[in-house]
Protein backbone atom coordinates (compact mmCIF):
# COMPACT_ATOMS: atom_id res chain seq x y z
CA UNK A 1 0.00 0.00 0.00
CA UNK A 2 1.58 3.46 -1.22
CA UNK A 3 0.83 6.74 1.14
CA UNK A 4 0.14 9.44 -0.49
CA UNK A 5 1.82 12.61 1.29
CA UNK A 6 -1.06 15.39 -0.52
CA UNK A 7 -3.78 13.62 1.22
CA UNK A 8 -2.21 13.78 4.62
CA UNK A 9 -1.03 16.80 4.40
CA UNK A 10 2.66 17.10 5.00
CA UNK A 11 2.83 20.19 7.46
CA UNK A 12 6.40 20.26 5.95
CA UNK A 13 5.54 21.53 2.35
CA UNK A 14 5.91 24.49 1.54
CA UNK A 15 3.18 25.42 -1.06
CA UNK A 16 0.54 24.04 1.23
CA UNK A 17 1.84 26.71 4.01
CA UNK A 18 1.53 29.12 1.33
CA UNK A 19 -1.57 28.19 0.74
CA UNK A 20 -2.84 27.61 4.46
CA UNK A 21 -2.04 31.36 5.26
CA UNK A 22 -3.74 33.04 2.23
CA UNK A 23 -6.62 30.54 2.37
CA UNK A 24 -10.10 31.90 4.63
CA UNK A 25 -12.79 34.19 3.93
CA UNK A 26 -11.38 37.62 1.96
CA UNK A 27 -7.57 37.13 2.42
CA UNK A 28 -6.89 36.45 -1.22
CA UNK A 29 -8.93 39.26 -2.33
CA UNK A 30 -6.68 41.36 0.29
CA UNK A 31 -3.71 40.23 -0.78
CA UNK A 32 -4.91 40.77 -4.65
CA UNK A 33 -5.63 44.87 -3.58
CA UNK A 34 -2.56 44.89 -1.59
CA UNK A 35 -0.05 44.12 -5.08
CA UNK A 36 -1.33 47.93 -5.96
CA UNK A 37 0.08 49.44 -2.89
CA UNK A 38 -1.13 50.25 0.81
CA UNK A 39 -4.55 49.84 1.28
CA UNK A 40 -7.29 51.34 4.57
CA UNK A 41 -9.53 49.27 6.06
CA UNK A 42 -12.62 50.88 5.15
CA UNK A 43 -11.37 51.24 1.48
CA UNK A 44 -11.18 47.29 1.81
CA UNK A 45 -14.82 47.09 3.08
CA UNK A 46 -15.75 49.42 -0.01
CA UNK A 47 -13.97 47.15 -2.40
CA UNK A 48 -14.91 43.44 -0.93
CA UNK A 49 -18.51 43.16 -1.81
CA UNK A 50 -20.77 41.40 1.05
CA UNK A 51 -17.52 41.31 3.31
CA UNK A 52 -18.47 43.08 7.34
CA UNK A 53 -16.11 44.96 9.69
CA UNK A 54 -15.68 41.83 11.71
CA UNK A 55 -14.68 39.47 8.83
CA UNK A 56 -12.04 41.95 7.56
CA UNK A 57 -10.39 42.89 10.53
CA UNK A 58 -9.99 38.95 11.34
CA UNK A 59 -8.57 38.01 7.81
CA UNK A 60 -5.94 41.71 7.83
CA UNK A 61 -4.91 40.64 11.94
CA UNK A 62 -4.60 36.48 10.77
CA UNK A 63 -1.85 37.65 7.87
CA UNK A 64 -0.47 39.93 10.12
CA UNK A 65 0.25 37.10 12.51
CA UNK A 66 1.25 35.19 9.50
CA UNK A 67 3.72 38.14 8.03
CA UNK A 68 2.24 38.30 4.69
CA UNK A 69 0.86 42.02 5.59
CA UNK A 70 2.25 44.82 7.99
CA UNK A 71 0.38 47.36 9.73
CA UNK A 72 0.83 50.55 9.85
CA UNK A 73 -0.28 54.09 11.92
CA UNK A 74 0.05 57.25 9.53
CA UNK A 75 0.74 60.09 11.78
CA UNK A 76 -1.74 62.45 9.84
CA UNK A 77 -4.70 64.26 10.25
CA UNK A 78 -7.33 62.25 9.85
CA UNK A 79 -4.84 59.66 11.70
CA UNK A 80 -5.44 56.44 9.51
CA UNK A 81 -4.08 52.37 9.44
CA UNK A 82 -2.96 51.34 6.33
CA UNK A 83 -1.70 47.82 4.99
CA UNK A 84 1.25 46.98 2.81
CA UNK A 85 2.88 43.47 1.74
CA UNK A 86 5.59 42.42 3.68
CA UNK A 87 8.94 41.24 2.00
CA UNK A 88 7.42 38.30 2.97
CA UNK A 89 4.10 38.94 1.17
CA UNK A 90 6.26 40.38 -1.85
CA UNK A 91 8.19 37.37 -1.66
CA UNK A 92 5.17 35.21 -2.39
CA UNK A 93 3.94 37.36 -5.28
CA UNK A 94 6.28 36.08 -7.99
CA UNK A 95 4.78 32.55 -6.91
CA UNK A 96 1.19 33.24 -7.64
CA UNK A 97 2.56 35.46 -10.90
CA UNK A 98 4.48 31.67 -12.19
CA UNK A 99 0.78 29.83 -11.06
CA UNK A 100 -1.24 32.10 -13.41
CA UNK A 101 0.21 30.49 -16.44
CA UNK A 102 -1.20 27.37 -15.40
CA UNK A 103 -4.24 28.94 -16.03
CA UNK A 104 -3.76 30.60 -18.85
Amino acid sequence: MTTNNFSQGDPSCPAENILKQLSGKWKPQIFRLALGGPVRFNSLLRQLPGSNKQSVATALKEMEEADILVKTIVQEKPLHIEYTLSERGLAMVSVFRSMEGFLN
